[in-house]
């Protein structure tokens, strides 16, 4: 039994064979994610909205054109005419509409952008969250194998000291019932370990049930982030930046809203080309001419006063918002740092609980080998033991997933 505990602490304490490291994996399922292409093909459609509005700048060239035919001939004159009439058109001034759409497009460019960085965290997030599920799931079916064994070498001494005629025939039953209880408990964690294998290569893009080892564990040593200041946790913070651009797109959505209702001014030069009227030869004539269009509304009922305000409305909305996301990052800045010296306090405290449990054990096996305690102190052992191993497994993921969980919420490497 001593050699047992002996071999499980090594090959608790000695890494596994680097196949597949967290940043390696992160970086692949970065690269496969559907989320970011999405998030990058928005901010492809915001870059072209942003140019779509600089075109408002520049002149206008149109071209309208007419052709008809008449049924009858009248007075000698040909049936059909045309009429085409090019015009190239430059605005001046169009009230700030131009003004305020390219400002709203810039904003929603750097907003998708931010969009796309902070999906790019919870991609990361999600990458390690897989890990760690897999790293622990796998550990957890790992003890899972040795309480059975353990039983299954207990109940060997069991059926031996019956045979002999030492025990009753309650002990027997006893071991019988939690060998199989143990065995339906690994069939559990096993199909967990499974289910935790397909999430890990799905996410990344490969074969659901490929195989893999993983490069780190949750059992690892992991070194403690250092305590984010929350007011440069909250600058880096994409979400929060698309949150104050989108208060900027609003402002610029209010001058928008006001732009229609002010005066506007284009300057142009147009001509056409058409056959004489009436059109009796055939012949035709060019013709040009240039304008200067000036445009004032007056009374439009209430029409700008109503949309200035539900713009200001919509923009006071967004400032609220911001604030609101504001305080969300600060608790949870707080509120993760916390997970993470907790869990860290769980994991040293589960490590000697069940390094204790681990000596228990192995005193109760001897001392019933022995004939000093009964069936039921080594099966209390042996419970206790795969419960703190247990509570160690999942003290450890918690704390790995505390430390990914921090990184993300301060937008930290």
């Amino acid at each position: 039994m001593k050699r047992f505990f002996a071999l499980l602490f090594v090959l608790n304490s000695l890494p596994l064979a680097a196949q597949t490291s967290l940043a390696d994996y992160r970086q692949a399922v970065i690269d496969y994610s559907r989320q970011l292409k999405a998030a990058a093909a928005r901010t492809e459609a915001a870059g072209e909205r942003l140019g779509q509005a600089r075109t408002g700048y520049l002149p206008r060239l149109s071209m309208d054109g007419t052709f008809s035919a008449t049924v009858r001939r009248y007075n000698g004159a040909e049936r059909w005419t045309f009429s085409v009439l090019p015009q190239l058109v430059q605005v001046v001034y169009g009230g700030g509409a131009v003004r305020a759409a390219v400002a709203q497009a810039e904003a929603g460019y750097d907003i998708a952008l931010c969009d796309e960085e902070f999906s790019r965290l919870e991609v990361g997030y999600a990458a390690d969250y897989a890990y760690w599920s897999l790293s622990a799931l796998e550990l957890y079916a790992a003890a899972m194998r040795q309480y059975v064994r353990l039983i299954a070498s207990l109940k060997e001494v069991v059926d031996r000291r019956f045979d002999e005629g030492y025990i009753a025939k309650g002990d027997v039953l006893m071991i019988d019932a939690r060998l199989s209880e143990a065995r339906y408990q690994l069939v559990t964690a096993e199909q967990g370990a499974e289910v935790a294998l397909h999430n890990f290569n799905i996410l990344r893009g490969a074969e659901a049930s490929v195989p893999v080892r993983l490069a780190e564990s949750v059992r690892d040593s992991m070194l403690m982030p250092r305590h984010a200041d929350p007011a440069a946790a909250l600058e880096r913070r994409p979400d929060y930046a698309a949150a104050q651009l989108r208060t900027v797109q609003a402002e610029a959505e209010v001058r928008g809203a006001r732009a229609p209702f002010n005066p506007q001014v284009s300057i142009g030069i147009g001509g056409s080309w058409q056959p004489r009227t009436p059109n009796r030869d055939g012949s035709t004539l060019v013709d040009g001419s240039a304008f200067v269009k000036l445009s004032v509304p007056i009374f439009h009922g209430g029409e700008r006063r109503r949309a200035v305000g539900a713009a200001q409305a919509l923009r006071r909305e967004s400032e609220w918002n911001a604030a609101q996301l504001r305080d969300d990052i600060l608790r949870e800045e707080m509120n993760g740092w916390t997970a993470i010296v907790q869990s860290r306090a769980q994991v040293d405290a589960s490590e000697r609980s069940l390094r204790i449990a681990g000596e228990n054990l192995e005193l109760s096996t001897y001392s019933y080998g022995e004939g000093l305690v009964t069936i039921l102190d080594v099966l209390q052992a042996q419970l206790s033991w795969i419960q703190l191993y247990t509570n160690d497994i999942t003290a450890r993921y918690n704390h790995a997933l505390a430390i990914s969980d921090y990184r993300r919420i301060t937008a930290g490497e």
